[in-house]
């Protein structure tokens, strides 16, 4: 109620700051615990996290709000050193972007369902909120925003129970553990050089889905502030998140069925690219709307880039596939770095707040060199 665009968007670095912070943090764990105790230790520490909602609530302090996603950020940054490497090798390679879209359409239904859920609890009288307080005293504004804060508590509790519950669920499951060591891919054993900086594959990788982050992140966490910068009112700027996450549900049920039967992880990060670079240049020039759904739209292609990049940069690297992962997913603070770039840039352009969207193109031109040779590098020579 009270923070401009860019200290609204440290919502976002405090999530995707941890992932920088702590990935290589994790990658450790993980070489000491395994995948199956490291996501059940992960989901604990997301429970942390969401449980420090409760006094930043009741204390209305947006620092510890901050610390609480920092938290929660560093848990699911364990749970994705976890997960992604270890669905990566569970199966070809050449079928991860598969794989990671049906984990996808799971994590964007849940996605859907909690902003459906939440929104409607905490932006749904946003606008009433904003036009109360703008005329209130210093001492009743201070009385309704303490109020408003407190709708956090109920839903950040109930989350917290949840997923202690799952990591029950996950600590007596029955999955099986992988030694990346004796992994084969294509029918041979896969080898390992001195260094996990000897694949340069790897290294480009982690600099694509740097890029890839703000390919995904504007059109989900920016699209409400941009919506307010070309004048929309919160009340209908709130549901475009959701019709974004739709578009990318669409991608990752493209990806389920089509990759690889019937296009390579390559041609599609390819066609990502090139569609990403078309509906960037559409919201620039279109109005209202229109430019706003060019923003949904490119949700589609956005469901695809973390499949196949993970797929295209992880592959042959056997003891230090822990390490990759945790490496890779280090890049994924340009999540966190983009939209305070976003943000700043919408605060900037107060006259055409369009200028900002044109940072999006030379993600997409990364996408496309690291998809058409990049990816292809053996050596450094």
């Amino acid at each position: 109620m009270e923070l401009t665009n860019f200290q609204a968007t440290l919502v976002v670095f405090a999530s995707y700051g941890a992932y920088f912070v702590m990935a290589i943090p994790s990658a450790w764990v993980l070489q000491k615990t395994g995948y199956k105790k490291g996501i059940v230790l992960g989901l604990n520490i997301v429970a942390l996290g969401t449980l420090l909602f409760v006094p930043a609530a009741y204390t209305r302090t947006y620092g510890i709000f901050l610390f609480g996603l920092f938290v929660s950020g560093s848990g699911l940054t364990l749970l994705q050193t976890a997960a992604n490497p270890y669905i990566a090798v569970l199966g070809p390679i050449e079928g991860n972007a598969q794989r990671i879209g049906f984990m996808g359409l799971a994590n964007k239904i849940a996605g859907i369902l909690c902003i459906a859920v939440l929104g409607s609890l905490f932006l749904m009288s946003a606008d009433s909120v904003l036009e109360t307080v703008g005329k209130a005293s210093l001492a009743e504004k201070n009385i309704i925003l303490d109020a408003y804060a407190l709708k956090v508590v109920s839903p950040y509790i109930a989350i917290t129970l949840g997923l202690i519950a799952l990591s029950v669920l996950i600590y007596f499951s029955k999955l099986p553990e992988i030694n990346e060591e004796e992994v084969v891919e294509n029918g041979v054993t896969t080898t390992s050089k001195n260094s996990v900086f000897d694949y340069p594959y790897l290294i480009l990788g982690i600099f694509t889905l740097f890029c890839s982050s703000a390919i995904e992140a504007v059109p989900i966490d920016g699209i409400i502030l941009y919506a307010r910068a070309i004048g929309m009112p919160i009340s209908e700027a709130r549901h475009f998140t959701s019709y974004t996450l739709w578009a990318m549900m669409a991608g990752y049920v493209f990806s389920t069925i089509a990759i690889p039967k019937y296009i390579s992880q390559q041609r599609t990060l390819q066609f990502c690219a090139i569609y990403g670079i078309i509906l960037t240049i559409g919201s620039f020039v279109l109005k209202g709307e229109s430019s706003l759904y060019c923003l949904v739209l490119m949700g589609f292609g956005g469901a695809m880039l973390w499949g196949t990049i993970w797929g295209l940069a992880l592959r042959n690297l056997g003891k230090y596939t822990k390490m990759a992962g945790g490496m890779m997913l280090m890049s994924v603070i340009g999540g966190g770095i983009f939209p305070v770039i976003y943000g700043k840039l919408l605060d900037m352009n107060v006259i055409n707040p369009q200028n900002a969207i044109l940072m999006l193109i030379p993600c997409n031109l990364v996408l496309f060199i690291f998809a058409t040779k990049w990816h292809k590098l053996e050596n450094w020579k």
